[in-house]
């Protein structure tokens, strides 16, 4: 049986060695942060700070817990009753006509059980509500000595249709929260940075249409499970209520609407939650920002919804969970590995002729998605030219979060029977042998884009770049750097890619270097396959930084003879790149090496 509340979950994890206390006094301002990112990158158990350093004398001390889903063991741990259920009735939903073996019958039954709501009155006193409280009296976690003020990492925002209320017509994404900082009045306001294509925005937009507010309510903590659905990419009219209670086993309890007009701020209301702040959004702005975010950088200060803030409830046990975003790899790398173990088949149902898709984590997840697609609009070309694959790639960039993607390289199944999209070098090699730059590069401009992403010059806007390849290979990639290349400081990232500082334009590249890119430091971009991933791909927007040797325009379609080159040197319109203080790494440091000695006790 799943956890029913994070407490049960964090004793667990104690009594199994995978959670370390740790009884000193560590600040929520830069330092805590810090010591979970090294807490993250040494595989470290999960910690229970008791004792964060209040940001007042008279606030109380939430104990902060970090690092929980840390390692995928653990969230494997974490999840280990419901995992199996949600599949099988992942696969149940997709499949149609379903084909139910016996042996399954049962846990489908369950899991239709389990994914109904619990009603709950609000006539008795449900845990979160036993205590009152306020913004301030929250940790202040501040993760980037930029940040515009202090966030909540792991909120689970929920909200209900304005039209079709009730918990089936309901909203629960993680959303950023501001709860401290720029122009918020303090206790009264936080800020909601929602990003496009998610389900609070539709809420948000049928409200201003009616002329209504839009109810919210932020949970922090409760059941894994719930933390876990918030980020869960699912369908418009599937709520995600309905996916925690699967994957926790039970019940989720909310209260349920009783019409009882004085108790209409309580309605939709996760009871086991360990903090509960509602209020309601209506059509004002504010500044929020800047963050550090998850693909390595600043995301800059923009007008968002102001939440008018009613309540702050807590638990008596609470304990306020929290998070850390940066660079990837992060702890949010294993909420991708996690769903897309979850999900991963969900999209070639969907999309019928789509064998396999995987959104690279090191490249920052939306920049760069690989796939493999049948091909079999022409099956006596001997060229086996793509043709399927263009309406597959269409296809994709149209799909859910998948529309998101900046680049997508997208190979014909069957060329390589070894070929895997988890494996992105030699995926990328793949492309790399078989692309023809004068017909294979297609490019999408000036559409929606990752609101996360500053490589257009325009929030929300951007461009697109699909890649398509079928048929034999038509060359070898160098594996070694040719002598006299017409380029500043050559490096060779992989077999075939060449990075670089500057290139003379009029000269000659061999044709087993089929892309180039250029970026500000070459020989650390090319040091890594995370590195260079992650440079190229962040630091890059298809329409304004790509040009070939060659380069051409015919009946409106770009193409070029020679070398792709993607331009990934820094510009002037980019945010900042996240840097911790060098004190600040000394404190954490010395913090980690305390926690980790503690780890064989």
């Amino acid at each position: 049986m799943g956890y029913r509340t994070l407490k049960s979950c964090v004793d667990d994890l104690r009594r199994t060695r995978q959670l370390i206390e740790f009884n000193e006094e560590v600040d929520p301002y830069l330092e805590i942060a810090a010591v979970q990112r090294r807490l993250y990158a040494a595989e470290a158990p999960a910690v229970l700070f008791t004792k964060p350093k209040l940001c007042q004398s008279s606030g109380v001390r939430f104990p902060m817990l970090a690092n929980l889903f840390g390692t995928e063991k653990r969230v494997e741990y974490i999840f280990r009753d419901g995992i199996e259920p949600l599949r099988k009735a992942m696969e149940f939903a997709v499949e149609m006509p379903p084909k139910i073996q016996i042996k399954n019958a049962w846990t489908l039954l369950k899991s239709f059980y389990y994914s109904r709501f619990k009603h709950v009155s609000s006539t008795w006193k449900p845990p979160v509500l036993q205590n009152r409280t306020t913004l301030d009296q929250l940790p202040q976690l501040v993760s980037w000595q930029d940040d515009g003020g202090a966030y909540l990492t792991l909120p689970q925002v929920y909200t209900e249709h304005p039209a079709r209320k009730g918990v089936a017509h309901s909203n629960l994404g993680m959303y950023r929260v501001q709860i401290s900082g720029n122009d918020y009045i303090l206790n009264e306001e936080c800020g909601v940075h929602y990003q496009i294509q998610r389900g609070i925005a539709l809420h948000h937009a049928e409200a201003q249409r009616l002329g209504e507010s839009l109810p919210v309510k932020i949970f922090i903590g409760g059941a894994p499970c719930m933390t876990l659905a918030a980020i869960m990419p699912l369908p418009e009219n599937v709520s995600e209520i309905l996916f925690a209670g699967i994957l926790g086993q039970h019940r989720i309890p909310i209260i349920n609407n009783t019409g009882h007009f004085l108790l209409n701020e309580l309605f939709g209301i996760y009871t086991e939650a360990d903090f509960c702040i509602t209020g309601t959004i209506n059509t004002e702005e504010k500044t929020e920002g800047p963050f550090g975010d998850h693909l390595g950088y600043y995301s800059l200060s923009h007008n968002f919804p102001v939440m008018k803030v009613t309540s702050v409830y807590h638990r008596n046990d609470a304990i306020f969970p929290f998070t850390v975003v940066g660079r990837p790899p992060q702890e949010d790398t294993q909420f991708g590995t996690f769903i897309h173990r979850l999900v991963g088949s969900a999209v070639p149902q969907k999309i019928p002729g789509i064998r396999a898709v995987h959104a690279v984590d090191a490249a920052g997840v939306h920049p760069l998605l690989l796939a493999i697609g049948r091909e079999s609009y022409l099956p006596l070309d001997p060229s086996r030219r793509a043709a399927e694959l263009h309406t597959l790639a269409h296809a994709i960039l149209g799909y859910s979060q998948l529309s998101l993607a900046k680049y997508l390289f997208l190979a014909a199944e069957g060329d390589d029977q070894n070929l895997s999209v988890n494996e992105t070098s030699q995926f990328l090699q793949h492309i790399l042998r078989r692309v023809n730059w004068r017909t294979d590069a297609h490019f999408v401009t000036k559409t929606t884009a990752d609101t996360l992403d500053y490589t257009d010059r325009e929030l929300h806007r951007g461009s697109k770049l699909f890649v398509t390849v079928s048929g034999k290979p038509r060359r070898q990639l160098a594996e070694s750097l040719p002598e006299s290349l017409p380029c500043k400081n050559p490096r060779l990232a992989m077999p075939g890619v060449l990075c670089a500082e500057e290139i003379d334009w009029n000269g000659t590249f061999p044709d087993e270097i089929p892309l180039i890119v250029l970026v500000d430091d070459s020989t650390e971009a090319a040091s890594s396959l995370r590195n260079f991933l992650w440079t190229t791909f962040t630091k890059s927007d298809p329409a304004s930084d790509i040009r070939g040797i060659g380069e051409f325009i015919e009946r409106k379609h770009w193409g070029c003879t020679g070398a792709l080159v993607i331009d990934a040197r820094r510009k002037p319109h980019h945010p900042p790149e996240l840097v911790e203080l060098p004190e600040i790494a000394r404190r954490a440091d010395r913090i980690v090496e305390k926690i980790l000695s503690r780890r064989g006790m």
